[in-house]
């Protein structure tokens, strides 16, 4: 059985750690996120959300969309392990496009882990 909670530790909570992942700047992206990596120094994945104003207006979608992307962080963490990760959402999503855009979430979460690698190794 695994570990499913999430946890505070595996939150970017510090405008640093927030700079670092963007300073970094790998990154990989479909038309729904933008996911930015960065290795870490930590046995856990850690990830940080931005969903801006402009992608939604109404503070109700802006909070669906971070529960949807932290619930599929929480239960697919594991592939993302040593990694900080901030998501960018750059198309609003609702409800009836949930299934679709988690899917298009865990194609990233699948691609990052082999960039951040391959990055590292130069």
């Amino acid at each position: 059985m695994g570990h499913y909670r999430f946890l505070r530790s595996m939150r970017l909570l510090k405008t640093d750690d927030f700079s670092s992942v963007f300073n970094l700047r790998i990154s990989v992206s479909n038309e729904w996120f933008q996911l930015l990596g960065r290795r870490n120094d930590q046995p856990g994945a850690r990830i940080g959300l931005v969903v801006g104003k402009k992608t939604a207006k109404q503070a109700v979608a802006r909070n669906y969309m971070k529960r949807t992307i932290r619930e599929t962080f929480r239960l697919h963490h594991a592939q993302l392990e040593g990694l900080d990760v901030v998501v960018r959402v750059r198309q609003r999503f609702g409800r009836a496009e949930g299934a679709a855009a988690r899917a298009a979430l865990l194609q990233l979460f699948s691609r990052l882990p082999k960039k951040c690698r391959a990055s590292a190794s130069r």
